[in-house]
């Protein structure tokens, strides 16, 4: 009996910070490498195109995001990865699926929502910027889903709403032409809150963020800076209300959360306190920042991987959308 078909996409904004690894990456790549899934993972290399316009940017993102994912342990022999772009069936499904998809799903559709509501609120024309890409990008995500008959996508809250798009698509084409496509189920991935440097979420628009493969000096001087109260070091302290404390039960042990528990409650300084997160995540993290550099040296791996991927993907897609192409009459084979 086949395993079922979990997919997840990836689309590349430069090296991820550590509330995208610890959030979303690490419980992934897990689930990935679980051997319960035939995992397949994507670069959507092409949905970045309805922002990113410099060649030589998306080129080095792409790459970027390929190291970084490979680094934190996704294994190649496991899972299959590969570039959205290398799959020119998910276009063609793309056109076929936006010719099922109403406007106003579109309309509602939260990245197009919020991108009119910003042009609202700054007195803007409430199109301004927005391309079609970036209008319709939900059906490409959808294709990126169906094109596999996926049966399981991992995804946030904020993503969500696309895997019910998705699920509308899949109704409106099967209700012409039977049960054609297969309707995708979430994985909804538990919500779990990352602190940034000043206590907020950990975000790229917060400028709070801890970059993953920042050389280790940086890496240590960034932990440095995370926001601290003014209690001297004698004083006892509070383990569950601490940034430090956060992030280092995300990277310890139980008995070393329990050491350090103790410390706090006994006084500790806050300078000894970041030394101990350093500590345990520069553990977990150094080998990985070794891999991750030696990857983007040797770019030439990361693209023999993505071909292989390619090559392994590729024939599912036509297959899939040849089926597609004779129920709705273009194609007689």
């Amino acid at each position: 009996m086949s395993k079922k078909i979990c997919l997840t996409g990836i689309k590349p904004t430069g090296i991820p910070h550590l509330g995208n690894y610890l959030g979303a990456m690490r419980p992934a790549i897990n689930l990935a490498n679980s051997g319960e899934y035939d995992g397949y993972f994507f670069i959507a290399d092409y949905h970045s195109l309805t922002s990113v316009y410099d060649a030589k940017k998306l080129n080095e993102d792409i790459y970027n995001v390929a190291a970084s994912w490979l680094a934190c342990g996704l294994d190649p022999k496991k899972v299959t990865l590969y570039k959205q772009s290398d799959i020119p069936e998910i276009l063609e499904l793309n056109w076929i699926l936006s010719c099922f998809c109403n406007k106003g799903l579109m309309n509602r559709a939260h990245a197009y929502k919020a991108k009119v509501q910003a042009n609202v609120e700054n007195k803007k024309d409430e199109d301004q910027g927005v391309n079609i890409g970036l209008f319709s990008y939900p059906v490409l995500m959808a294709s990126d889903i169906l094109f596999l008959n996926s049966d399981i996508v991992p995804v946030g809250p904020d993503q969500l709403q696309h895997l019910e798009i998705a699920r509308d698509l899949v109704n409106a084409f099967n209700h012409h032409y039977g049960e054609i496509l297969k309707e995708p189920k979430a994985i909804e991935n538990e919500t779990i809150l990352i602190p940034g440097l000043d206590g907020r979420k950990m975000s790229k628009s917060y400028d709070n963020t801890i970059p993953l493969f920042s050389t280790e000096k940086k890496f240590k001087k960034l932990i440095n800076k995370i926001t601290t109260d003014s209690l001297p070091p004698e004083a006892s302290k509070d383990p569950s209300d601490s940034t430090i404390f956060d992030l280092f039960c995300l990277f310890s042990t139980e008995q070393e959360q329990k050491d350090l528990s103790e410390w706090y409650k006994r006084g500790i300084g806050w300078g000894e306190a970041k030394a101990e997160l350093f500590k345990v995540a520069n553990r977990e993290i150094a080998p990985m920042r070794e891999k991750y550099d030696h990857l983007m040296a040797n770019k030439s791996e990361i693209d023999q991987l993505l071909v292989e991927g390619a090559k392994k993907v590729r024939p599912m897609a036509q297959k899939n959308l040849q089926k597609i192409k004779k129920v709705i009459g273009v194609s007689n084979v």
